[in-house]
């Protein structure tokens, strides 16, 4: 199955920059807008780096890995999303030992010199079935955007009733799309 847009150089390009991203976002801020979050059962900037962490612990490589060694004759290790993971720590400590987590997930996915045709190799997800290496490594760049969207969104609703009525514009502080006219 050929893709439109997936290009495997894009997609790591993009995984490789996320830790700067994060870290140009929030280190430094202080404990309140680190914890902040957007009401019961939402994720603050701190835990968001927390579970970046565990998918690139225990998701994206292991799974990666579980498709070219076992294909879809078992279904993948089924992941926790919900897991918190060092809630109460050092943003900075969170944000460094992300950073050598990625650099080394980066660097064991390009030892796999994985060719065209192994972005087609299937394997089988605990929920959605049968899916290929070459979705797994999209949704691990588009899942870093969804939560690199979402401490910006977390940041910026801090300032929610500070803007006053410039609110009309920010789509950031808004649950809709903005219109484009």
């Amino acid at each position: 199955m050929e893709s439109l847009n997936f290009a495997y150089g894009d997609a790591r390009m993009l995984l490789a920059r996320t830790p700067a991203t994060i870290r140009a976002l929030v280190d430094g801020l202080p404990d309140h807008w680190l914890d902040a979050d957007e009401g019961p059962g939402t994720w603050s900037p701190r835990r968001v780096v927390g579970h970046l962490i565990l998918c690139d612990r225990r998701n994206w490589m292991p799974r990666l890995e579980w498709i070219l060694q076992h294909g879809a004759a078992r279904p993948f290790e089924p992941f926790n999303q919900a897991e918190v993971y060092e809630a109460g720590a050092g943003i900075g400590a969170l944000l460094t030992e992300f950073e050598s987590l990625r650099a080394a997930n980066l660097a064991r996915l390009e030892a796999k010199r994985l060719a065209a045709a192994d972005f087609d190799r299937s394997g089988l997800h605990p929920t959605l079935g049968l899916v290929t290496l070459r979705q797994l490594v999209a949704t691990w760049a588009v899942h870093d955007s969804d939560h690199l969207v979402q401490i910006s969104r977390v940041i910026a609703k801090r300032y929610t009733h500070d803007v006053g009525p410039w609110r009309a514009f920010l789509n950031v502080l808004g649950d809709r799309p903005r219109r484009a006219d």
